[in-house]
């Protein structure tokens, strides 16, 4: 074989296998597999990286709100209702206009389970004396809790680039809502939600395909990727997952099912705590919106469908049959005492 050839080849596969490093660079997204009652690190990848919540951040928005009923500023009946800019927040599918009112205990099932924006921004308005004072809520509350690479912008997770977060930073808020308001876990356990008729399901697919999920919560934007904070447990034994950036519900849902059968099979050894996990402050969060939402999104898709193939035809998955999930039922009512303020335009940036 002449030597240009064998050096051509040679080439090609320095070639090749740059690319594929560069692609599974680029393809790393946050995980954190922790237990919640040790606080031990079982596995982790990027759990210091700052990424972009989505409503992930919700989790945060119930703690505040859990705070506030534990302090009795609210109750579970106080009504909660609709404002003018909470009916302008994007994304909805609860279908609610302005001057609907339900409970708070209503509004958190609406919140966490269908992830409703519009009720997330109604529940901050009621809780604090606007949305601003419950964000500053939100920041004093990371504060405290330690969290250091975390900065919430709203109570609902839309976009904006002063939201950001760790896989670090979730684990530990999460554990925390589970651990100081055990009475409130209920919250997290519905696996679909009706609204004066409608049903939202969650989209914690976990709750209805892998036994022992208690929770917690799902986000997902273009910017971000698709996040999770799961817990669930098995024969006395609890394990929390955080992925984020997945880039299908297949891939979160597989991946999240298999690090906590892992754990639970003894598989993943415990490490540092959680605590003593560095987060980063010399990066900025990634944008996934060039790969998940744009021409491009086809075979970025793909890409990580080779990485990991779980449930797709002629694998295994870590799912098990679907079983009935829990159904909490919402119905509204007219507030005539809501009172239409326009809203202020927002100024330049």
């Amino acid at each position: 074989m002449a030597e240009s050839t064998v050096l051509g080849r040679a080439w090609k596969c320095l070639v090749v296998a740059a690319c594929l490093f560069m692609a599974s660079a680029a393809s790393a997204t946050p995980v954190l597999v922790v237990d919640p009652d040790s606080h031990q690190v079982l596995y982790e990848e990027d759990a210091g990286v700052p990424w972009y919540p989505a409503s992930t951040t919700k989790l945060m928005s119930a703690f505040v709100t859990f705070e506030a009923l534990k302090a009795g500023e609210v109750t579970l009946t106080t009504p909660v209702t609709m404002t003018r800019n909470a009916t302008k927040q994007a994304f909805l599918e609860s279908g609610l206009t302005f001057g609907r009112a339900m409970t708070l205990e209503d509004a958190l099932f609406a919140m966490i389970t269908a992830s409703a924006n519009d009720v997330a921004v109604a529940v901050a308005e009621t809780v604090a004396p606007n949305e601003a004072a419950f964000v500053k809520r939100m920041n004093d509350a990371a504060a405290r809790l330690g969290l250091t690479g975390t900065h919430f912008a709203n109570p609902n997770g839309l976009f904006d680039k002063t939201n950001y977060t760790t896989a670090r930073d979730l684990a530990i808020l999460g554990m925390e809502v589970d651990r100081q308001f055990p009475e409130y876990r209920r919250f997290f356990l519905a696996s679909s939600v009706t609204i004066d008729g409608k049903e939202i399901k969650s989209n914690n697919l976990l709750l209805t395909r892998y036994p022992g999920t208690t929770g917690m919560k799902t986000g997902f934007l273009c910017a971000s990727g698709r996040n999770i904070v799961g817990l669930a447990a098995r024969n006395g034994k609890r394990v929390m997952v955080v992925i984020l950036g997945a880039t299908t519900e297949r891939e979160r849902n597989e991946r999240s099912a298999q690090y906590m059968t892992e754990a639970f099979e003894g598989r993943l050894s415990g490490g540092t705590r959680v605590e003593d996990l560095a987060n980063r402050k010399d990066v900025a969060p990634q944008d996934m919106r060039v790969r998940l939402c744009t021409d491009q999104s086809a075979a970025y898709e793909a890409s990580r469908d080779a990485l990991y193939p779980m449930g797709l035809p002629g694998h295994e998955s870590y799912l098990q049959g679907e079983t009935k999930g829990e159904v909490h039922t919402i119905s509204t009512w007219a507030d005539d005492t809501a009172v239409d303020v326009p809203i202020p335009a927002r100024r330049p940036s």
